[in-house]
């Protein structure tokens, strides 16, 4: 199975369950983007980005523009991306990414959760070579798209991997390339759905239904932290 595939399976089985979740988490993207780069989305890439994938879990636009205004307040708070990386039962691999305003709150609680969660911390740089980092979009397939052309477009751009499942096509290729590749769809005319950058594993581990739902709770636990924006871990 390819990236892409593994993209799908991570998205299908993301735990961001309601809106109350999800939604407060994107917002909080879209100002820390708004903040570093500006409020205008045409002069502001990961702006841009963010309202997107904002977009695609069907985030209400008031939501956007309050996200994006809380950017100019004097008021708003400086945040901060930060990773922190783990185990857990089982050899569970789990690299986490948050998005904070207090690094001391976030670092306590996350080593908290991998406590209660029958795991420990570990130092930043342990899991490196452990995951790839890589740039993923997804775009629904018009009916006059031929995929072998378009992969011949895209490989100057970074393009590693092409898939269509349900008329949906999915795009892989290292991160370093997400730039090149966010501009070649809009050279291109492709109206994207998502793009993001995803850590995959380079060596998935296989537990069995005991194992996983035990593993969960600590994946549950860390996901539920309102700093936390992804977790990805080393589980096929």
């Amino acid at each position: 199975m390819g990236r892409a595939f593994e993209y799908r399976k991570a998205a299908k089985l993301k735990r961001w369950g309601n809106m109350s979740r999800v939604f407060p988490r994107l917002g909080r993207a879209i100002t820390a983007a708004a903040k570093e780069g500006g409020i205008d989305p045409d002069l502001n890439p990961k702006l841009r980005t963010a309202i997107l994938n904002a977009k695609a879990e069907n985030m209400p636009k008031d939501n956007i523009d309050a996200a994006i205004k809380r950017a100019t307040s004097k008021d708003s708070a400086d945040m901060k991306e930060v990773n922190y990386e783990g185990k857990g039962p089982h050899g569970l691999l789990v690299f986490v990414e948050c998005l904070t305003d207090n690094t001391t709150r976030t670092v306590a609680n996350v080593k908290s959760h991998f406590k209660k969660g029958g795991g420990e911390m570990l130092n930043n740089g342990s899991l490196e070579f452990m995951f790839s980092r890589k740039a993923v979009f997804e775009f629904a397939k018009s009916p006059d798209m031929d995929l072998e052309e378009l992969e011949l477009s895209l490989i100057d751009a970074g393009l590693e991997e092409i898939e269509e499942e349900d008329g949906i096509v999915y795009v892989t290729g290292d991160y370093t390339d997400f730039g090149s590749l966010s501009s070649a769809f809009d050279e291109l005319g492709i109206e994207l759905k998502t793009a993001t950058l995803k850590r995959f594993a380079n060596t998935p581990i296989e537990l069995n239904e005991a194992e996983i739902e035990e593993v969960g709770k600590l994946i549950e636990r860390l996901e539920d932290d309102d700093d936390v924006q992804a977790v990805y871990t080393n589980m096929g």
